[in-house]
């Protein structure tokens, strides 16, 4: 496997992307902000077909798109947490918008970028050029140290946004780096697994590792690792049977790894389980 330079970049670029993904994913996770992901996976594909239609470069159009979509949902929030009102207007308006601009797309003469709209959807982590892969190593260790500079103030705001901001935690500025983050991770993240399935890359990770631990340091690991850990099981499972498409076995894999935590914390303390599932339908 390792004989063919696509699987090279396809696991070195998506190495980085999972490791982003993983650390960004906790706090998605934690700060209850998993819908923001969902939205922002649909603001890139609009930003991507809108500078398909521009004929502007496509990576840019999605990358701008998706940090100033991350960036409106923390402006128009409340201290910068954008609320579920706000992340649904921004979808509708963003679903609108890929209609209007696939319309256009359609029907101009773009023969020779067909495939456009097809790789955002649905990622092309096996078509990956040696740039790609050295941006997003760049990209992503960019992302990963910003978000580690700014963990613990983030944690305490997330936690705790009232005594955060008595404490002198600048709160909003906080919410709207992080959703600034989220963009340009979503948008990284997209070229391996596409829009459509983003939001697993995003959530099930990060969602395992809350449930196997309440230590923030080592969640933001497990998160990471589970993260890694998804991409090279769905490109191994993508290169071994090539009829599986990479992206749909990178989230089966995250998910798998969801399955198993949540299996793990059942058997470990059933009743304590069924409890915090109970409390969670309640809520």
């Amino acid at each position: 496997m390792f004989a063919h330079e696509f699987m090279r970049h396809a696991l070195i670029a998506g190495s980085f992307v999972g490791l982003a993904c993983g650390l960004v994913g906790y706090f998605v996770v934690l700060r209850a902000q998993v819908f923001a992901g969902d939205a922002l996976s649909h603001v890139a594909f609009t930003g991507a077909l809108a500078a398909a239609v521009l004929g502007l470069n496509i990576l840019a159009g999605l990358f701008a798109a998706t940090i100033l979509g991350g960036i409106i949902m923390g402006i128009l929030g409340d201290k910068a947490r954008a609320d579920d009102v706000t992340i649904g207007s921004l979808f509708a308006w963003t679903l609108g918008l890929g209609v209007l601009f696939l319309t256009i797309f359609t029907t101009q003469d773009s023969a020779g970028n067909g495939t456009a709209g097809v790789r955002v959807l649905f990622g092309s982590i096996f078509g990956l050029s040696t740039t790609d892969v050295r941006n997003a190593v760049v990209l992503a260790v960019l992302a990963g140290a910003l978000l580690l500079a700014i963990a613990r103030p983030l944690l305490f705001a997330s936690l705790d946004t009232a005594v955060a901001a008595a404490q002198g935690v600048p709160v909003r500025a906080l919410g709207l780096v992080f959703l600034a983050l989220l963009g340009l991770v979503s948008a990284q993240a997209t070229q391996a697994v596409g829009a459509l399935l983003l939001l697993g890359l995003l959530a099930a990770p990060a969602g395992a590792a809350h449930r196997l631990t309440t230590r923030p340091y080592l969640g933001l690991a497990l998160s990471a690792l589970f993260s890694v850990g998804s991409i090279w099981i769905g490109l191994t499972l993508s290169y071994v049977f090539p009829t599986l498409p990479p992206s749909s076995m990178i989230i089966a894999a995250a998910v798998g790894v969801y399955v198993l935590a949540l299996a793990t914390t059942a058997a470990r303390d059933p009743s304590a389980f069924w409890l915090r599932q109970a409390n969670g339908n309640v809520a």
